[in-house]
């Protein structure tokens, strides 16, 4: 297991170590020159108040949220669930799409913090509603029997025992951020991202560029180190059966309705604008068509590879996550800090790290779905590692003990215990991943095969050039495919609940 997963951090270290080679060959003088720069400056601070606002008040939606859904008596439980979900089924450019071509005015750090909030919140949402469930609800009883509120019992009882999930949503937040790209250029926001394409695009693996990818992925350490320290080392699982008994729902009474009109407002905007937008588009775009042939083809060439990359990455991610649970220390966490890395370096310096790498090690992977296939694994990693490792937390160990007394090896007690019980966190990681590749945009441009398009470069074409109604129909087929994997992700949390009863 630890070959395992020793193997996967250096695959997902491939471009780190590409960016750190050509910082090393340009030398040291040259390298703090493009560095110390007036315009470093400004990209830096524009994207650490965007990382840092994003986290925020995703975070702060994402645990209010929940607790709506899960605590309280508020109607319509599931329909709630289902549509706080459903952001995960746009991607980032398409909601900024749907926001600029219907208001211009939507631009600059407000209306960049707007669309990635909308878009990413589903990331903390959803593993605090899973760890909602799972937990123990004798804790807060006892909280109760002790005099505290309910207020006071959340914040000192229930909010701690939520960090894994709301800290590992978080860092998906804010790695997912620091690569964003087609959002930000839309929205015209100026970020260390944009800035590398816009360098990349001029002068092609420029040093000003290399350069810039490694203040980023200083950046991306920095938020490691953060959700590492913050994280702690406590263990979360339960033994027994305590989740199987619910809580008496907070009561609304007279703030059912405000409350009820501000979460129908907040889906209003996460999910009626792109929709209104890509039915407008669709009807009165002076540029729509309905191209069959083209619109099938790229269909199938993305739902194709968004399900080889989340097979794939699922795997990879397993070990890395079961060591950083289950063996906990310095080289494990090593481990699992390594596989962040590449998920915050914009997909076109991955990408050239991989074809370097393939052209001087493995010519014969260049121009192949392979090659790309392994450049989804290292970008999306993190994805499934933070979903694995939040249900391996709530996977007692003692399930393992009692298989191994019984006489079950390290490999059947996996099979036959472990795996059953975090399929859910599984199903979950493959979702998001399946999710991410769907609507992946530059790594795709630069690795795909020949004759390769996929609905998001399809989309990208139409929508850079003005031509909301052309771009239309392949947004929405964007939505369409990433609809079932969403719906995954909202039968996990249920089904965690059953297992663990």
């Amino acid at each position: 297991m630890l070959f395992a997963g020793a193997a996967v951090a250096l695959l997902a270290l491939v471009p780190l170590g590409f960016v750190a080679t050509y910082t090393v060959l340009i030398g040291p003088a040259e390298a703090w020159d493009l560095v110390v720069r007036p315009r470093v400056g400004m990209l830096l601070w524009n994207t650490v108040r965007l990382a840092v606002g994003s986290m925020v008040t995703c975070a702060v939606l994402g645990v209010a949220l929940a607790f709506l859904v899960e605590r309280t008596d508020i109607r319509f439980k599931n329909l709630w669930h289902g549509l706080l979900v459903a952001p995960l089924a746009v991607p980032a450019f398409v909601n900024s799409y749907a926001w600029v071509s219907l208001e211009r005015s939507v631009a600059g750090f407000g209306g960049a913090l707007l669309v990635i909030t909308l878009s990413y919140y589903p990331l903390v949402y959803l593993p605090v509603v899973a760890m909602l469930r799972g937990l123990d609800p004798a804790m807060e009883e006892a909280a109760w029997s002790l005099g505290q509120s309910r207020w006071r019992s959340f914040r000192t009882v229930v909010l701690p025992q939520l960090r894994p999930g709301l800290l590992g949503g978080c860092l998906l937040v804010g790695l997912h951020l620091l690569a964003e790209f087609g959002a930000l250029q839309l929205l015209r926001f100026p970020t260390f991202t944009t800035a590398i394409y816009d360098l990349y695009g001029s002068t092609f693996n420029g040093a000003a560029a290399n350069m810039i990818a490694g203040v980023l992925v200083l950046c991306c350490l920095l938020l490691l180190l953060g959700e590492l320290r913050l994280r702690g080392r406590r263990r979360f699982a339960r033994l027994g059966h305590g989740a199987a008994r619910t809580l008496e729902p907070v009561r609304l009474g007279c703030a059912r309705w405000p409350v009820t009109a501000l979460v129908t407002g907040f889906v209003g905007l996460s999910v009626g604008v792109p929709t209104y937008a890509l039915v407008h588009w669709l009807r009165v775009g002076t540029s729509t068509e309905f191209p069959i042939g083209e619109l099938a083809e790229a269909t199938v060439s993305t739902m194709g590879l968004a399900a080889a990359g989340a097979v794939v990455t699922s795997v990879l991610a397993l070990p890395v996550a079961w060591l950083a649970v289950r063996y906990r220390g310095a080289a494990t966490t090593l481990i699992e800090r390594s596989t962040y890395v590449a998920n915050a370096l914009p997909g076109i310096v991955v990408a050239l790290a991989f074809v370097t790498v393939s052209l001087r090690v493995i010519p014969v992977v260049y121009q192949t779905s392979l090659l790309l296939v392994a450049a989804y694994a290292v970008l999306f990693l993190p994805r499934a590692v933070v979903t694995l490792r939040a249900g391996l937390e709530q996977a007692p160990v003692v399930l393992d003990d009692v298989a191994h007394s019984l006489g079950s090896g390290p490999l059947e007690t996996a099979r036959r215990v472990t795996l059953p019980v975090i399929a859910p966190s599984i199903g979950a990681g493959a979702a998001l991943v399946f999710l991410a590749i769907s609507t992946e945009l530059t790594a795709t441009l630069m690795l795909s095969p020949i004759g390769t398009d996929t609905l998001a470069t399809s989309f990208w074409s139409a929508s850079t050039d003005l031509r909301y109604g052309a771009a239309a129909p392949y947004a929405l087929l964007l939505v369409l495919i990433s609809i079932p994997a969403t719906l995954l992700l909202m039968r996990q949390a249920d089904r965690r609940e059953r297992i663990a009863a």
